[in-house]
């Protein structure tokens, strides 16, 4: 089977809605009780986005929104959208909640105590997702909480076309199989065959994640506190503890004599250690001054 033509195929499985269970067919009636409704549009409040909630009739989206916005409280907001979320049937995939310290100062109070300032904005990273039927009812409970939006996106994304495609691709990709099982049995038809599953079992697996981002839409959510806020933190006085326990001069010194002391004894050790080598230096040393006092002799008689 050619690499192209493959490649082609899984392409197409991507934007496949959902199959049947008989022999790997996919069957458009799941994707379609997505996007189907009786109306052209679906006239919904200013207060979203028509994208959040339009409905064409025959026609399939993908719908994703991305959102930037100020609040009073973090935290409480977070725990506000999860929960949100939650009663209108999504879920959560992420949430990163996490305090930038901008500046960190320590005071003494006392011999004692002392108070440590942080200064710090708090922010999170949220990804939630939701029925697709429910994304502008949750844009408009998001909306609710903020005190600046610096930014929001929405998009829908018509892959009505693409289904229809891949719901093609599936009938060919079975199709095949078909053909593949009249053929006569051998090396070449076992690779045939197990290209094709492969292709078909891919199908499958995209379908199904096509199916579920149709079901549900992807929320990216970003927030964050515009002023920073401030944490005063009792603590220790460490200057206070590290003078109550700091060494005088006087222990130094003696300390100083002990770690002399060791130090001599740790010298004799590693002296006995290597006697031999000290004892064979010695006796060279000897040989060759006694050697070079002969000469000197010897060069007196001449």
């Amino acid at each position: 089977m050619k690499t192209t033509y493959i490649t082609l195929s899984l392409s197409a499985a991507l934007l496949l809605g959902s199959y049947s269970c008989k022999k790997g067919e996919v069957a458009s009636t799941d994707l379609e009780a997505y996007g189907t409704t009786d109306s052209a549009a679906t006239i919904v409040s200013d207060s979203i986005s028509t994208v959040a909630t339009m409905k064409v009739k025959d026609n399939q989206f993908i719908k994703t929104a991305d959102i930037n916005m100020e609040v009073k409280d973090v935290y409480s907001t977070t725990i506000s959208i999860e929960k949100s979320v939650q009663d209108l049937g999504g879920f959560v995939t992420k949430s990163n909640l996490q305090s930038n310290v901008i500046s960190e100062n320590t005071y003494n109070t006392s011999d004692e105590e002392a108070m440590l300032i942080k200064k710090y904005q708090t922010e999170n990273r949220m990804q939630v997702r939701v029925p697709t039927e429910k994304l502008g009812e949750l844009l408009t409970l998001i909306n609710n909480s903020k005190l600046f939006l610096n930014s929001r996106s929405v998009n829908a994304e018509d892959i009505t076309a693409s289904i229809k495609y891949a719901e093609m691709e599936s009938k060919r990709n079975q199709k095949t199989s078909e053909n593949i099982s009249q053929l006569k049995t051998n090396k070449d038809k076992v690779k045939l065959d197990d290209e094709n599953m492969t292709e078909g079992n891919i199908q499958k697996l995209t379908s199904m994640d096509t199916a579920d981002n149709l079901k549900y839409s992807t929320v990216d959510i970003y927030i964050k506190e515009p002023k920073l806020r401030i944490a005063e933190i009792a603590v220790t006085n460490t200057n206070s503890i590290d003078n109550k326990y700091k060494i005088n001069f006087i222990d130094q010194v003696k300390d100083g004599f002990v770690y002399g002391f060791y130090l001599i004894q740790n010298i004799i050790i590693a002296l006995i250690n290597v006697w031999p080598l000290l004892l064979i230096a010695s006796a060279v040393i000897y040989f060759f001054r006694k050697r070079k006092t002969a000469k000197h002799e010897q060069s007196k008689i001449s």
